[in-house]
């Protein structure tokens, strides 16, 4: 058994940059991408010598031969190079949420250490793309560090109604019917009164499938008929919701889908599930589809709300969220995201105005 050993540097901000590095992965990724041990030491910016002598030392230490193909000549990685590269990209996408939270404690921890005018803002939210965006513009551009945990949408509202954190992330239908499992799940834990909503983005759910639909699922019912492996998300997400309200809505039972216990933590996780054959369909956003190559099928299009308590609109984080969030700079950004789009971003609305829940008429004085 090998020992996994963390560590993390400090430099400028960059984009494009892996959540964990490792010079090891980053190599035989080189190889693989590159087919050649000359071609893959031009791309990761080392010499042939090192890159050879780094590949030969490692084969040493873990006991297997990692490429094949002599030396200066065409290169492949072995079978067990290339069960070490899988593992480690599965790893990295089932932990994408814990790892992101990971950087937002150091990133959060040295903000503060450098800079005392840096505003903080803790926000605990459903797994979303855009959002991981957002944090990476509002440090480098709106004085202001997102702390955000990625967690399921309940968790997250009960973690604002706790006082863990100022905001919460939770997305719903777009226009989410009273009686809905969505009213059952989220009206006992906002209040109109106490908590106000603010107008994040839309964006679209769909069916993540192999590239080019092999199986032509175009929705719930066809992934039960044709008995396609399914991957699920965990009770208490968002995503899980809107699996049992498409369930619904077809007149489907759960166990009508094989692989419906099976639970991945985040929409990487779970396309990253399909990429690899371990199941031929799940239900996520189109950004985490197209990010691992593989298809996308739409099925609806969902509002991606922030929620607060009232008293914490005049905070000088949540003022500065606000006018991040209703600048064009951004608005544009969100645009670039596959299957995103603004929708009131930064706007502040009541749950009345947004959640038909309590949209009821007052009752009639009698005689």
């Amino acid at each position: 058994m090998q020992q996994i050993e963390l560590s993390y540097a400090i430099s400028p901000r960059r984009r494009g940059r892996a959540l964990i590095r490792n010079p090891l992965m980053e190599l035989l990724h080189a190889v693989r991408e590159h087919g050649s041990i000359s071609a893959a030491a031009r791309a990761v910016g080392y010499s042939y010598r090192h890159v050879w002598g780094e590949l030969k030392r490692w084969e040493q230490v873990l006991g297997h031969p990692l490429v094949t193909g002599d030396p200066g000549r065409a290169a492949q990685l072995s079978e067990f190079g290339d069960k070490l590269l899988w593992a480690e990209r599965q790893a990295q996408a089932r932990l994408a949420p814990q790892i992101e939270a990971l950087h937002a404690d150091l990133e959060r921890a040295f903000a503060l250490a450098f800079d005392d005018s840096t505003h903080l803002l803790s926000l605990h939210a459903s797994h979303d793309d855009a959002l991981v965006l957002l944090r990476a513009r509002a440090a480098a551009t709106a004085r202001l560090q997102l702390d955000i945990r990625f967690t399921g949408s309940v968790d997250a509202i009960s973690a604002l109604n706790q006082g863990r954190c100022v905001m919460a992330g939770f997305h719903t239908l777009e226009r989410p019917p009273s009686g809905s499992l969505a009213q059952r799940t989220y009206k006992p834990l906002l209040k109109p009164g106490l908590h106000k909503i603010i107008g994040f983005a839309r964006r679209t759910q769909g069916l993540i499938v192999a590239p080019g639909n092999p199986l032509g699922l175009m929705n719930l019912a066809d992934v039960a008929a044709r008995g396609a492996r399914y991957v699920n998300r965990p009770i208490g997400t968002g995503t899980r919701v809107l699996f049992e309200e498409l369930l619904a809505r077809d007149g489907l039972a759960a166990d009508a889908i094989d692989g419906h216990g099976h639970c991945e933590p985040s929409h990487a996780a779970a396309a990253h599930a399909v990429a690899s054959g371990e199941a031929d369909a799940a239900l996520g956003i189109e950004s985490a589809a197209l990010g691992a190559g593989l298809g996308f099928v739409p099925l609806v299009h969902e509002r991606y709300h922030l929620a607060c308590l009232k008293a914490a609109l005049e905070q000088p984080a949540v003022q500065a969220l606000l006018l991040l969030l209703r600048g064009a700079a951004w608005r544009h950004q969100l645009g670039t995201l596959p299957g995103y789009e603004s929708a009131s971003s930064g706007e502040v609305e009541s749950l009345r105005s947004l959640l038909p829940w309590w949209n009821f008429k007052p009752k009639r004085k009698s005689g």
